[in-house]
Protein backbone atom coordinates (compact mmCIF):
# COMPACT_ATOMS: atom_id res chain seq x y z
CA UNK A 1 0.00 0.00 0.00
CA UNK A 2 2.68 2.31 0.55
CA UNK A 3 3.16 2.64 -3.45
CA UNK A 4 -0.18 4.20 -3.38
CA UNK A 5 -1.25 7.42 -3.16
CA UNK A 6 -2.70 8.85 -0.03
CA UNK A 7 -5.92 9.98 -2.08
CA UNK A 8 -6.11 6.33 -3.15
CA UNK A 9 -5.13 5.24 0.38
CA UNK A 10 -7.74 7.35 1.81
CA UNK A 11 -10.42 6.21 -1.07
CA UNK A 12 -9.99 2.68 -0.80
CA UNK A 13 -10.30 2.88 2.66
CA UNK A 14 -13.43 4.96 2.24
CA UNK A 15 -15.06 2.11 0.04
CA UNK A 16 -13.91 -0.69 2.18
CA UNK A 17 -15.43 0.59 5.28
CA UNK A 18 -18.72 1.36 3.69
CA UNK A 19 -18.74 -2.18 2.09
CA UNK A 20 -18.22 -3.42 6.04
CA UNK A 21 -20.92 -1.22 6.91
CA UNK A 22 -23.34 -2.55 4.11
CA UNK A 23 -22.71 -6.34 4.99
CA UNK A 24 -23.38 -5.62 8.89
CA UNK A 25 -26.76 -6.11 8.71
CA UNK A 26 -25.99 -10.23 7.51
CA UNK A 27 -24.05 -10.69 10.47
CA UNK A 28 -26.18 -9.60 13.03
CA UNK A 29 -28.12 -12.49 15.22
CA UNK A 30 -31.01 -13.35 14.21
CA UNK A 31 -30.95 -11.24 10.88
CA UNK A 32 -32.26 -14.49 8.98
CA UNK A 33 -29.61 -14.63 6.27
CA UNK A 34 -29.78 -17.22 3.96
CA UNK A 35 -26.15 -18.55 4.86
CA UNK A 36 -26.60 -22.03 2.48
CA UNK A 37 -27.26 -19.67 -0.91
CA UNK A 38 -24.88 -17.10 0.39
CA UNK A 39 -21.85 -19.57 0.81
CA UNK A 40 -22.79 -21.99 -2.63
CA UNK A 41 -22.84 -18.38 -4.67
CA UNK A 42 -19.71 -17.13 -2.92
CA UNK A 43 -17.96 -20.65 -3.56
CA UNK A 44 -19.34 -20.21 -7.61
CA UNK A 45 -17.31 -16.97 -7.84
CA UNK A 46 -14.56 -18.49 -6.35
CA UNK A 47 -14.59 -20.93 -9.00
CA UNK A 48 -14.69 -19.01 -11.76
CA UNK A 49 -11.97 -17.46 -10.65
CA UNK A 50 -9.56 -20.03 -10.31
CA UNK A 51 -8.40 -21.27 -13.78
CA UNK A 52 -6.99 -17.58 -14.31
CA UNK A 53 -5.05 -18.37 -11.87
CA UNK A 54 -4.01 -22.01 -12.73
CA UNK A 55 -0.33 -21.56 -13.60
CA UNK A 56 -0.94 -24.73 -16.61
CA UNK A 57 -3.48 -21.94 -18.20
CA UNK A 58 -0.64 -19.29 -18.36
CA UNK A 59 -3.71 -17.26 -16.46
CA UNK A 60 -5.46 -17.61 -20.40
CA UNK A 61 -8.96 -17.47 -18.39
CA UNK A 62 -9.41 -14.26 -17.67
CA UNK A 63 -13.36 -14.65 -16.42
CA UNK A 64 -13.31 -14.69 -12.87
CA UNK A 65 -15.71 -13.39 -10.05
CA UNK A 66 -14.04 -9.95 -11.11
CA UNK A 67 -15.60 -10.25 -14.37
CA UNK A 68 -18.41 -12.90 -14.56
CA UNK A 69 -21.05 -10.55 -13.83
CA UNK A 70 -24.06 -12.63 -14.50
CA UNK A 71 -23.35 -14.91 -10.85
CA UNK A 72 -22.94 -11.56 -9.03
CA UNK A 73 -26.42 -10.30 -10.45
CA UNK A 74 -27.79 -13.24 -9.87
CA UNK A 75 -26.77 -13.22 -6.71
CA UNK A 76 -27.91 -9.63 -6.40
CA UNK A 77 -31.57 -11.36 -7.49
CA UNK A 78 -31.53 -14.15 -4.51
CA UNK A 79 -30.37 -12.39 -1.72
CA UNK A 80 -30.87 -9.40 0.75
CA UNK A 81 -28.97 -6.34 -0.34
CA UNK A 82 -26.43 -6.92 3.04
CA UNK A 83 -25.99 -10.70 2.37
CA UNK A 84 -25.61 -9.85 -1.32
CA UNK A 85 -22.48 -7.75 -0.40
CA UNK A 86 -20.46 -10.58 0.81
CA UNK A 87 -20.76 -12.60 -2.16
CA UNK A 88 -18.27 -10.95 -3.98
CA UNK A 89 -15.66 -11.10 -1.75
CA UNK A 90 -13.61 -14.48 -1.54
CA UNK A 91 -13.43 -14.46 -5.53
CA UNK A 92 -12.22 -10.85 -5.71
CA UNK A 93 -9.57 -11.54 -3.14
CA UNK A 94 -8.28 -14.61 -5.25
CA UNK A 95 -8.35 -12.40 -8.33
CA UNK A 96 -5.58 -12.56 -10.18
CA UNK A 97 -3.49 -9.05 -9.88
CA UNK A 98 -0.63 -8.07 -12.46
CA UNK A 99 0.84 -4.98 -11.55
CA UNK A 100 1.65 -3.63 -7.67
CA UNK A 101 0.57 -2.96 -4.70
CA UNK A 102 -1.17 -6.09 -5.23
CA UNK A 103 -2.74 -5.96 -1.70
CA UNK A 104 -4.46 -2.68 -2.67
CA UNK A 105 -5.59 -3.79 -5.94
CA UNK A 106 -7.52 -6.75 -4.31
CA UNK A 107 -8.95 -5.13 -1.40
CA UNK A 108 -10.19 -2.17 -3.88
CA UNK A 109 -11.45 -4.89 -5.98
CA UNK A 110 -13.12 -6.39 -3.17
CA UNK A 111 -14.99 -3.13 -1.67
CA UNK A 112 -15.78 -1.79 -5.39
CA UNK A 113 -18.16 -5.26 -6.44
CA UNK A 114 -18.84 -5.75 -2.84
CA UNK A 115 -20.62 -2.39 -2.93
CA UNK A 116 -21.91 -2.44 -6.80
CA UNK A 117 -23.56 -5.86 -5.94
CA UNK A 118 -24.72 -4.63 -2.57
CA UNK A 119 -26.48 -1.39 -4.66
CA UNK A 120 -28.19 -3.47 -7.65
CA UNK A 121 -29.63 -6.15 -4.67
CA UNK A 122 -31.21 -2.86 -2.74
CA UNK A 123 -32.63 -1.48 -6.28
CA UNK A 124 -34.06 -5.11 -7.05
CA UNK A 125 -35.88 -5.62 -3.63
CA UNK A 126 -36.90 -1.41 -3.70
CA UNK A 127 -38.88 -2.60 -6.83
CA UNK A 128 -40.13 -5.91 -5.55
CA UNK A 129 -38.24 -8.06 -7.43
CA UNK A 130 -37.65 -10.99 -4.67
CA UNK A 131 -41.56 -11.18 -4.66
CA UNK A 132 -41.82 -12.01 -8.33
CA UNK A 133 -39.43 -14.84 -8.72
CA UNK A 134 -41.81 -16.80 -6.42
CA UNK A 135 -40.10 -20.41 -4.47
CA UNK A 136 -40.82 -23.68 -3.51
CA UNK A 137 -44.01 -25.00 -5.94
CA UNK A 138 -44.96 -21.72 -6.77
CA UNK A 139 -44.35 -20.41 -10.18
CA UNK A 140 -41.80 -18.14 -10.81
CA UNK A 141 -43.19 -14.48 -12.17
CA UNK A 142 -40.55 -13.88 -14.86
CA UNK A 143 -42.21 -11.05 -16.89
CA UNK A 144 -42.97 -9.58 -13.78
CA UNK A 145 -38.79 -9.39 -12.68
CA UNK A 146 -37.77 -8.42 -15.99
CA UNK A 147 -38.42 -4.41 -14.48
CA UNK A 148 -36.69 -4.73 -11.03
CA UNK A 149 -33.72 -6.96 -12.64
CA UNK A 150 -32.85 -4.11 -15.78
CA UNK A 151 -33.33 -1.49 -12.75
CA UNK A 152 -30.99 -3.18 -11.07
CA UNK A 153 -28.41 -4.05 -13.76
CA UNK A 154 -28.38 0.15 -14.56
CA UNK A 155 -27.93 1.00 -10.82
CA UNK A 156 -25.04 -2.06 -11.29
CA UNK A 157 -23.53 -0.89 -13.81
CA UNK A 158 -23.87 3.39 -12.77
CA UNK A 159 -22.27 1.95 -9.09
CA UNK A 160 -19.25 0.26 -11.32
CA UNK A 161 -18.52 3.02 -13.25
CA UNK A 162 -18.56 5.65 -10.56
CA UNK A 163 -16.15 3.70 -8.91
CA UNK A 164 -13.88 3.28 -11.35
CA UNK A 165 -14.16 6.74 -11.72
CA UNK A 166 -13.01 7.60 -8.57
CA UNK A 167 -10.20 4.92 -8.30
CA UNK A 168 -8.60 6.48 -11.56
CA UNK A 169 -9.24 10.52 -10.34
CA UNK A 170 -7.19 9.22 -6.92
CA UNK A 171 -4.73 6.51 -8.03
CA UNK A 172 -3.89 7.47 -11.52
CA UNK A 173 -4.64 11.34 -11.41
CA UNK A 174 -6.82 11.40 -14.14
CA UNK A 175 -8.47 14.46 -14.79
CA UNK A 176 -12.19 14.58 -13.47
CA UNK A 177 -13.55 16.01 -16.72
CA UNK A 178 -12.56 12.67 -18.06
CA UNK A 179 -12.73 9.96 -15.42
CA UNK A 180 -15.99 9.24 -15.59
CA UNK A 181 -15.84 9.65 -19.52
CA UNK A 182 -17.35 6.81 -21.17
CA UNK A 183 -19.59 5.80 -18.16
CA UNK A 184 -22.68 4.47 -20.42
CA UNK A 185 -20.60 2.39 -22.46
CA UNK A 186 -21.50 -0.84 -20.49
CA UNK A 187 -25.12 -0.73 -19.69
CA UNK A 188 -25.76 -2.24 -22.60
CA UNK A 189 -23.38 -5.47 -21.63
CA UNK A 190 -24.49 -5.42 -18.17
CA UNK A 191 -28.66 -5.51 -19.13
CA UNK A 192 -27.69 -8.57 -21.14
CA UNK A 193 -25.93 -10.28 -17.86
CA UNK A 194 -28.75 -9.34 -16.02
CA UNK A 195 -30.90 -11.32 -17.87
CA UNK A 196 -28.71 -14.43 -17.69
CA UNK A 197 -28.63 -13.51 -14.13
CA UNK A 198 -32.38 -13.18 -13.78
CA UNK A 199 -32.48 -16.62 -15.49
CA UNK A 200 -30.14 -18.09 -13.22
CA UNK A 201 -32.21 -16.66 -10.20
CA UNK A 202 -35.52 -18.20 -11.67
CA UNK A 203 -33.96 -21.79 -12.56
CA UNK A 204 -32.51 -21.63 -8.48
CA UNK A 205 -35.59 -21.37 -6.83
CA UNK A 206 -37.32 -23.72 -9.01
CA UNK A 207 -38.32 -26.72 -7.77
CA UNK A 208 -35.33 -28.25 -9.64
CA UNK A 209 -33.16 -26.24 -7.38
CA UNK A 210 -29.25 -24.69 -7.25
CA UNK A 211 -28.28 -27.91 -9.26
CA UNK A 212 -30.41 -26.81 -12.53
CA UNK A 213 -28.85 -22.75 -12.36
CA UNK A 214 -25.89 -24.35 -14.07
CA UNK A 215 -27.42 -24.86 -17.18
CA UNK A 216 -27.31 -21.32 -17.43
CA UNK A 217 -24.02 -20.65 -15.66
CA UNK A 218 -21.94 -22.79 -17.56
CA UNK A 219 -22.96 -21.54 -21.22
CA UNK A 220 -22.68 -18.13 -19.94
CA UNK A 221 -19.02 -18.83 -18.56
CA UNK A 222 -17.90 -20.80 -21.77
CA UNK A 223 -19.21 -17.45 -24.04
CA UNK A 224 -17.48 -14.89 -21.86
CA UNK A 225 -14.26 -16.74 -22.07
CA UNK A 226 -14.45 -16.97 -25.67
CA UNK A 227 -15.36 -12.93 -25.21
CA UNK A 228 -11.96 -12.57 -23.55
CA UNK A 229 -10.23 -14.40 -25.66
CA UNK A 230 -11.61 -12.83 -29.04
CA UNK A 231 -10.56 -8.96 -27.25
CA UNK A 232 -7.10 -10.37 -26.57
CA UNK A 233 -6.63 -11.82 -29.98
CA UNK A 234 -7.22 -8.40 -31.56
CA UNK A 235 -5.45 -6.38 -28.94
CA UNK A 236 -2.68 -8.89 -30.12
CA UNK A 237 -3.45 -7.65 -33.68
CA UNK A 238 -2.56 -4.14 -32.74
CA UNK A 239 0.28 -4.49 -31.00
CA UNK A 240 1.93 -6.15 -34.07
CA UNK A 241 0.75 -3.32 -36.28
CA UNK A 242 1.57 -1.07 -33.61
CA UNK A 243 5.16 -2.48 -33.60
CA UNK A 244 5.94 -2.46 -37.37
CA UNK A 245 4.44 1.03 -37.36
CA UNK A 246 7.11 2.18 -34.89
CA UNK A 247 9.95 0.83 -36.56
CA UNK A 248 9.04 2.49 -39.90
CA UNK A 249 8.73 5.72 -38.04
CA UNK A 250 12.21 5.08 -36.39
CA UNK A 251 14.01 4.39 -39.83
CA UNK A 252 12.32 7.04 -41.52
CA UNK A 253 11.89 9.94 -39.27
CA UNK A 254 10.86 12.31 -41.98
CA UNK A 255 7.53 10.49 -42.23
CA UNK A 256 6.76 10.13 -38.61
CA UNK A 257 3.36 9.88 -37.93
CA UNK A 258 2.65 9.80 -41.50
CA UNK A 259 1.64 6.11 -41.44
CA UNK A 260 -0.67 6.68 -38.73
CA UNK A 261 -2.45 9.38 -40.73
CA UNK A 262 -2.71 7.51 -44.02
CA UNK A 263 -5.05 4.83 -42.29
CA UNK A 264 -7.27 7.29 -40.88
CA UNK A 265 -7.59 8.87 -44.46
CA UNK A 266 -8.16 5.31 -46.10
CA UNK A 267 -11.24 5.01 -43.07
CA UNK A 268 -12.73 8.31 -44.17
CA UNK A 269 -12.65 7.30 -47.54
CA UNK A 270 -14.08 3.58 -47.17
CA UNK A 271 -16.52 5.35 -44.67
CA UNK A 272 -17.47 7.32 -47.74
CA UNK A 273 -18.20 4.49 -50.26
CA UNK A 274 -20.19 2.92 -47.58
CA UNK A 275 -17.92 -0.21 -46.57
CA UNK A 276 -18.75 -3.34 -44.53
CA UNK A 277 -16.99 -2.36 -41.17
CA UNK A 278 -15.22 -5.46 -41.70
CA UNK A 279 -13.32 -4.70 -44.82
CA UNK A 280 -13.22 -0.60 -43.24
CA UNK A 281 -11.02 -2.03 -40.77
CA UNK A 282 -8.64 -3.47 -42.54
CA UNK A 283 -8.22 -0.93 -44.44
CA UNK A 284 -7.64 1.43 -42.09
CA UNK A 285 -4.64 -1.44 -41.49
CA UNK A 286 -3.43 -1.30 -45.22
CA UNK A 287 -3.02 2.15 -44.63
CA UNK A 288 -1.07 2.33 -41.35
CA UNK A 289 1.06 -0.72 -43.20
CA UNK A 290 1.77 0.81 -46.66
CA UNK A 291 5.22 1.86 -45.79
CA UNK A 292 6.30 -0.95 -44.02
CA UNK A 293 8.43 -2.66 -46.55
CA UNK A 294 10.72 0.80 -45.66
CA UNK A 295 12.07 -1.64 -43.26
CA UNK A 296 13.83 -3.38 -46.37
CA UNK A 297 15.12 -0.10 -47.86
CA UNK A 298 18.70 0.85 -46.75
CA UNK A 299 18.21 3.85 -43.96
CA UNK A 300 21.21 6.09 -45.95
CA UNK A 301 18.53 5.66 -49.15
CA UNK A 302 15.62 7.03 -46.79
CA UNK A 303 17.29 9.97 -45.14
CA UNK A 304 19.23 11.48 -47.72
CA UNK A 305 19.19 14.82 -48.53
CA UNK A 306 18.17 15.73 -52.25
CA UNK A 307 17.64 13.80 -55.37
CA UNK A 308 17.78 10.09 -55.87
CA UNK A 309 20.45 8.68 -58.59
CA UNK A 310 18.26 6.05 -61.13
CA UNK A 311 19.83 3.41 -58.97
CA UNK A 312 18.61 4.49 -55.22
CA UNK A 313 15.40 5.02 -56.88
CA UNK A 314 15.15 1.66 -58.00
CA UNK A 315 16.04 0.37 -54.30
CA UNK A 316 13.28 2.65 -52.91
CA UNK A 317 10.83 1.85 -55.74
CA UNK A 318 10.89 -1.97 -54.20
CA UNK A 319 9.39 -1.12 -51.01
CA UNK A 320 5.73 -2.28 -51.77
CA UNK A 321 7.36 -5.74 -52.54
CA UNK A 322 9.54 -5.80 -49.33
CA UNK A 323 5.74 -4.61 -47.35
CA UNK A 324 4.07 -7.56 -49.00
CA UNK A 325 6.66 -10.05 -48.24
CA UNK A 326 6.90 -8.74 -44.44
CA UNK A 327 2.75 -8.78 -43.73
CA UNK A 328 2.81 -12.33 -46.11
CA UNK A 329 2.20 -14.37 -43.24
CA UNK A 330 -0.05 -11.91 -41.06
CA UNK A 331 -3.40 -13.68 -41.61
CA UNK A 332 -5.91 -11.24 -40.17
CA UNK A 333 -4.78 -8.62 -42.56
CA UNK A 334 -6.37 -10.20 -45.58
CA UNK A 335 -7.21 -7.39 -48.45
CA UNK A 336 -4.50 -5.52 -46.41
CA UNK A 337 -1.42 -7.08 -48.44
CA UNK A 338 -2.89 -6.56 -51.84
CA UNK A 339 -2.98 -2.59 -50.79
CA UNK A 340 0.50 -3.12 -49.41
CA UNK A 341 1.96 -3.94 -52.54
CA UNK A 342 -0.06 -2.14 -55.43
CA UNK A 343 -0.68 1.46 -54.02
CA UNK A 344 1.59 2.89 -56.00
CA UNK A 345 0.13 1.46 -59.20
CA UNK A 346 -1.31 4.32 -61.03
CA UNK A 347 -4.42 4.69 -63.17
CA UNK A 348 -2.30 4.86 -66.59
CA UNK A 349 -0.49 2.03 -65.98
CA UNK A 350 2.91 3.74 -64.93
CA UNK A 351 3.43 3.35 -61.60
CA UNK A 352 5.33 0.71 -59.76
CA UNK A 353 5.77 -1.98 -59.08
CA UNK A 354 3.84 -4.07 -61.68
CA UNK A 355 2.55 -1.02 -63.99
CA UNK A 356 -0.59 -2.38 -63.27
CA UNK A 357 -3.90 -0.14 -64.83
CA UNK A 358 -7.36 1.12 -64.63
CA UNK A 359 -9.53 -1.70 -62.74
CA UNK A 360 -7.07 -4.35 -62.10
CA UNK A 361 -5.17 -2.29 -59.59
CA UNK A 362 -6.94 -3.59 -56.27
CA UNK A 363 -9.37 -1.19 -54.70
CA UNK A 364 -7.66 -0.98 -51.34
CA UNK A 365 -4.70 0.04 -53.16
CA UNK A 366 -6.88 2.74 -55.18
CA UNK A 367 -8.27 4.27 -51.78
CA UNK A 368 -4.36 4.35 -49.91
CA UNK A 369 -2.82 5.50 -53.07
CA UNK A 370 -5.33 8.80 -52.28
CA UNK A 371 -4.90 9.34 -48.98
CA UNK A 372 -1.16 8.88 -49.14
CA UNK A 373 -0.55 11.57 -51.35
CA UNK A 374 -3.07 13.39 -49.74
CA UNK A 375 -1.29 13.26 -46.39
CA UNK A 376 2.11 13.87 -48.11
CA UNK A 377 1.17 17.09 -49.50
CA UNK A 378 -0.53 18.40 -46.48
CA UNK A 379 2.09 17.23 -43.90
CA UNK A 380 5.43 19.57 -43.03
CA UNK A 381 8.08 18.37 -43.04
CA UNK A 382 11.87 19.47 -42.01
CA UNK A 383 12.59 20.45 -45.62
CA UNK A 384 9.21 22.22 -46.71
CA UNK A 385 6.02 23.33 -45.21
CA UNK A 386 2.57 21.40 -45.65
CA UNK A 387 0.12 22.84 -48.46
CA UNK A 388 -3.32 23.55 -47.57
CA UNK A 389 -6.24 21.20 -47.91
CA UNK A 390 -8.09 22.58 -50.34
CA UNK A 391 -4.85 23.02 -52.83
CA UNK A 392 -3.95 19.61 -51.93
CA UNK A 393 -7.64 18.12 -52.71
CA UNK A 394 -7.15 20.90 -55.94
CA UNK A 395 -4.14 18.48 -57.08
CA UNK A 396 -5.74 15.14 -56.77
CA UNK A 397 -8.48 16.32 -58.65
CA UNK A 398 -6.43 17.03 -61.02
CA UNK A 399 -4.25 13.87 -60.91
CA UNK A 400 -7.38 11.89 -60.89
CA UNK A 401 -8.24 9.72 -63.83
CA UNK A 402 -4.46 9.25 -64.77
CA UNK A 403 -2.75 8.98 -61.90
CA UNK A 404 -6.38 8.48 -59.14
CA UNK A 405 -9.43 6.91 -59.11
CA UNK A 406 -11.55 9.68 -59.27
CA UNK A 407 -14.22 7.99 -57.27
CA UNK A 408 -11.87 7.34 -54.24
CA UNK A 409 -10.78 11.04 -54.83
CA UNK A 410 -14.15 12.79 -54.61
CA UNK A 411 -14.80 10.06 -51.65
CA UNK A 412 -12.10 11.98 -49.79
CA UNK A 413 -13.14 15.42 -50.93
CA UNK A 414 -16.93 14.69 -49.50
CA UNK A 415 -15.50 13.51 -46.18
CA UNK A 416 -12.92 16.22 -45.67
CA UNK A 417 -16.19 18.71 -46.34
CA UNK A 418 -17.82 16.97 -43.69
CA UNK A 419 -15.43 16.37 -41.26
CA UNK A 420 -12.07 18.47 -42.06
CA UNK A 421 -8.84 17.28 -41.80
CA UNK A 422 -6.42 17.87 -38.44
CA UNK A 423 -4.15 15.99 -36.17
CA UNK A 424 -7.27 15.28 -33.77
CA UNK A 425 -8.83 13.76 -35.84
CA UNK A 426 -6.09 10.93 -36.31
CA UNK A 427 -4.00 9.18 -34.06
CA UNK A 428 -0.51 9.48 -33.22
CA UNK A 429 2.56 7.26 -32.75
CA UNK A 430 5.06 8.88 -30.44
CA UNK A 431 4.52 11.93 -28.03
CA UNK A 432 6.61 13.81 -30.24
CA UNK A 433 3.42 13.43 -33.29
CA UNK A 434 1.22 14.62 -30.36
CA UNK A 435 3.25 17.68 -29.06
CA UNK A 436 2.73 19.19 -33.01
CA UNK A 437 1.02 21.72 -34.10
CA UNK A 438 -2.47 21.04 -35.14
CA UNK A 439 -2.66 20.19 -38.84
CA UNK A 440 -4.45 23.02 -41.28
CA UNK A 441 -8.49 22.21 -42.03
CA UNK A 442 -10.86 22.97 -44.63
CA UNK A 443 -10.98 26.50 -44.51
CA UNK A 444 -7.33 28.07 -45.38
CA UNK A 445 -6.86 29.87 -48.80
CA UNK A 446 -6.14 28.07 -52.03
CA UNK A 447 -2.30 28.21 -53.22
CA UNK A 448 -0.69 26.88 -56.12
CA UNK A 449 0.00 22.76 -54.98
CA UNK A 450 3.33 21.02 -56.52
CA UNK A 451 1.80 17.87 -57.12
CA UNK A 452 1.60 15.05 -54.60
CA UNK A 453 5.20 13.55 -54.82
CA UNK A 454 6.39 13.25 -50.72
CA UNK A 455 9.88 15.00 -51.21
CA UNK A 456 11.69 16.42 -54.52
CA UNK A 457 13.06 13.56 -56.99
CA UNK A 458 11.77 10.73 -55.14
CA UNK A 459 9.35 8.46 -54.81
CA UNK A 460 6.83 8.78 -52.03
Amino acid sequence: MRSTPGAARLYILGASVCAAFCALPALTPGAGTPWGTLALLAALCLVCELPARHPALGGSLPVGAGSFFPLLLAAAFLLPPAAAVLVSIPGSLADRVEQPPFAARRIWRAAQLALTVGAASWAYAFLGGPGSLGGGGAAPGLPHALLPACAAALVFSTVLAALDGGILATAERVPLRHAWRGLHASVGPHLVHALAGLMMAVLWRSPYGPVSALVVLLPMYISCWVFAQYHRQHAAHRATIRALVQAVDIKDGYTRGHSERVGRASELIARELGMAERRLEALRFAGILHDVGKLGVPTRVLRKDGPLTPEERRIIELHPEYGHEIVRGIGFLDEARAAILHHHERLDGSGYPYGLSGAAIPEFARVVAVADAFDAMTSTRSYRPGRPVPAAVEELERCAGSQFDPRMVRALARALDRHGWSAAATAVTSDEEASRPPRQRLAPPREPAPGPADRPGRPR
